[in-house]
């Protein structure tokens, strides 16, 4: 079956993700799905596990009692 294409109709788009996967050195796709991906990870209100593990080292210190 084939595989699913993508057009991107903004010159300034499809430039941003070209740029980004040459310094990057990986695809267009992977620089698009990575982009899309942080977008609905932002936009859905949730924190990202690394930040969320971070504050609450900093909150409450490395060993939390879970139970408590």
């Amino acid at each position: 079956m084939a595989e699913a294409r993508l057009t991107v109709r903004s010159s300034k788009a499809r430039n941003m993700a070209r740029r980004l996967a040459l310094r990057r050195n990986c695809t267009i796709r992977e620089v698009v799905e990575r982009a899309l991906e942080a977008y609905a990870e932002r936009e859905s209100g949730r924190e990202p596990a690394t930040e969320f593990y971070k504050r609450i080292v900093a909150e409450y210190g490395a060993d939390i009692e879970l139970d408590a």
